[in-house]
């Protein structure tokens, strides 16, 4: 058959492609053939080898080869009718018994299935009755003279994700027709070598000087697993390329610009040392050595911070801050939350007090006073997206520290980056971040790791429990209450729901009050005005409030030592990472901590409840960061919108992780030896680049 589709046709334009099918493609998102030859199939079915017919129902499906031996069309209802083959083992086999297939109200299935004909039939057995029946089984008249390939039986057959309106049978046929019109022009290769992969898509390959379009496919009709495993991982090992000459070109492009060492000495470091009330663990002085090393080079620092909670981020980003100011120019230090931006302000305050350093904290667009104008302009400001939105001009700004990355867009970073001369950047995250994820979404980023914490901290002792032992959970809280400590009592809503069936804050807070008749219970979520929430957290840092009934408002930045108590209600509705960030709050001074999941065990899922082992197992950020990626996967754990990382549609970045590397590694190589990727060969790796690029960014 003559080439006549490319990857670029539009539907409308594709031979014999029916109106309606075209509209319900259209619908569910495609465009162009392309668009559908890259909708790879979600799953395979083995169909090659007839099964015996089945003798009781099964939850398997089988693929049998029969004899049509009656057939009957019959009526139900009010113009209802269903009609029936029954279909027999072709093999003389005295013990097998017969299969029933049923269609129902599809009229037309009589025209085409008669008595003596032979099928090959696919479903599932179910007992109805005494006889076995397959409901609307996937079926195929044998022509015993056809030497045509099958399209859905007796091979190993795709099975894809389906939009409204869009059919399997339908669109499995279609792309099998789309292949053999594709044009091979059409789809260059991308790769300038493919991974080692083997397989027959790879041999077909060699011949025809084309591993992209050998593989496409072999993706959706593959001749054996061989060669399907070889085209799920080149188009795998191209989506982790795509992504990394995108990563690799944007750190070039960083790098390439003019930056300023903004280092000139260390007697504001060397005081704020000595004031120190604790001694800095090895790890912390490590990175601050590090991170002094960027700040002398010309070269612009961009690097991301990694420690677990409690690890010392803050300590060590002070540190770099106060090089930064010594040299002459402003920092910023932008945070997610306006509770964490007012947490960080008042720890600055604090642990510079009596260092002539001038601080200032801007966290909405209502602080009408140009500050930046008043003379003495400040040297750290400190501040939510208003330092991105509210137009804050800069008069020096040599370092941007961004806290907790993953809450900020990749455009986001880049915006408050560009207020400056190229200022130095410091990412910093208390989600430990996977070791794909970091290659894949930083890895524009130099990486420093805080794998140490500070010594004097008390350990966390984390317990799940059922959610009906509130009265047990009480009394153990009272206990320590008596001991002169503190209890957080989350919950995942602000208000009761009609739709969650969840507890809230705001009605739990009424009746933990009672239960605490000799303390005082304080209530703070996000619906607070902020001077509220401020004056709650205040009385509670000062031991004014005893127990804090809370949403996850405080799950960074909240640090109150005396607190050692968390109780997380429904906590199998929370993830890992977020729980293990609420975890953090406590554990931060020297009593021995507590964090109680209290969980509901009988609507809880089995995956839910599993997950909470894991806490109860580790208290380890990195351990937990590798489990939460595999069981929610990417664009959940770091949010798909704000990190840019675009949907894999084979990739994955629990299991790949050598891919990843090998696609960064083949990056890298070819940007050294063609930074432009101006090179007549690089021409369809140009515009991947470009497309990937947008993608990041919108």
């Amino acid at each position: 058959m003559s080439s006549t589709v490319e990857l670029s046709t539009p539907l409308a334009e594709i031979p014999k492609l029916a109106a309606r099918e075209r509209s319900a493609l259209e619908k569910a998102g495609f465009v162009t053939a392309g668009d559908v030859l890259t909708h790879f199939p979600k799953r395979y079915e083995d169909r090659r080898q007839f099964d015996r017919f089945p003798s009781e129902a099964s939850m398997t499906p089988v693929c049998i080869h029969g004899r049509v031996t009656d057939t009957s069309l019959r009526r139900f209802g009010r113009r209802k009718q269903f009609f029936e083959a029954t279909l027999e083992e072709i093999s003389d086999d005295a013990f097998s018994h017969p299969v029933v297939c049923r269609w129902f109200n599809m009229p037309w299935i009589h025209k085409i299935i008669a008595a003596d004909q032979e099928l090959v039939v696919f479903g599932k057995p179910k007992q109805s009755g005494k006889r076995l029946v397959i409901d609307h089984p996937e079926f195929e008249i044998v022509d015993p003279e056809s030497e045509e390939a099958s399209i859905h039986l007796r091979r190993i057959t795709p099975v894809y994700r389906l939009g409204s309106g869009v059919s399997q049978r339908p669109l499995r046929t279609l792309l099998h027709r789309l292949l053999e019109e594709l044009d091979p022009e059409s789809v260059p290769d991308l790769l300038p070598a493919p991974p080692e992969t083997g397989g027959a898509g790879e041999a077909a390959a060699e011949g025809s000087g084309n591993f992209r379009y050998a593989h496409l496919q072999q993706i959706h009709f593959p001749e054996d697993f061989d060669a399907l495993k070889a085209a799920r991982r080149y188009f795998a090992f191209e989506e982790f390329f795509s992504l990394q000459i995108n990563v690799a070109r944007r750190r070039r492009e960083y790098l390439s610009r003019p930056g300023k060492a903004h280092s000139d000495g260390a007697v504001l470091l060397t005081q704020w040392f000595q004031q120190l009330p604790f001694e800095l663990t090895d790890a912390q002085k490590h990175v601050i050595k590090e991170i002094r090393a960027d700040l002398k080079s010309n070269r612009p620092m961009n690097r991301l911070l990694q420690g677990d909670v409690g690890s010392g981020k803050t300590a060590v980003a002070l540190a770099a801050m106060l090089i930064v100011v010594e040299a002459g120019y402003q920092c910023a230090l932008m945070a997610p939350t306006q509770i964490l931006a007012e947490q960080h302000f008042l720890t600055l305050q604090r642990q510079l007090a009596g260092l002539d350093v001038r601080i200032s904290l801007r966290t909405s667009a209502k602080q009408q006073d140009d500050f930046l104008e008043l003379e003495g302009a400040p040297q750290i400001v400190v501040g939510t997206h208003a330092l991105i939105h509210d137009n804050v001009a800069f008069q020096e700004l040599g370092l941007v520290v961004i806290d907790e990355q993953h809450k900020f867009g990749v455009a986001q970073r880049g915006r408050l980056i560009e207020e400056g001369r190229v200022p130095d950047v410091l990412v910093m995250t208390a989600t430990p971040i996977p070791r794909t994820l970091t290659m894949t979404v930083y890895g524009d980023l130099d990486v420093s790791i805080l794998d140490e914490l500070p010594p004097g901290r008390g350990t966390v002792i984390t317990a799940v429990r059922p959610a009906s032992k509130t009265v047990d959970a009480a009394r153990f809280v009272r206990d320590h209450l008596a001991q002169g400590r503190q209890a957080y009592i989350v919950y995942p809503l602000i208000e009761d729901s009609e739709t969650l069936k969840l507890k809230s804050a705001t009605v739990e807070h009424e009746r933990w009050v009672p239960r605490f008749p000799d303390h005082e219970v304080g209530l703070l979520h996000g619906r607070l005005r902020p001077d509220e929430k401020d004056a709650v957290m205040t009385r509670f840092r000062s031991g004014e409030i005893q127990v804090l009934v809370c949403t996850t408002v405080i799950e960074v930045g909240v640090d109150v030592p005396n607190a050692n108590i968390m109780l997380i209600y429904n906590a199998e509705r929370f993830g890992l990472a977020q729980l293990h960030q609420l975890r953090g709050r406590i554990g931060r001074g020297a009593h021995k901590s507590y964090c109680i999941l209290m969980a509901d065990m009988k609507k809880g899922s089995a995956e839910a409840l599993a997950k909470l082992q894991v806490l109860e197992d580790t208290t380890d950020g990195f351990e937990i960061a590798e489990a939460d990626l595999e069981l929610r996967g990417p664009g959940d754990v770091l949010g798909t919108a704000q990190s840019g990382l675009p949907d894999l549609k084979l990739g994955d970045l629990v299991t790949d992780t050598a891919l990843v590397k090998e696609a960064r590694d083949l990056a890298r190589r070819i940007l050294e030896e063609d930074p432009e990727l101006a090179a007549p060969e690089h021409e369809a790796l140009r515009a991947l680049s470009v497309k990937s690029r947008e993608a990041l960014v919108t």
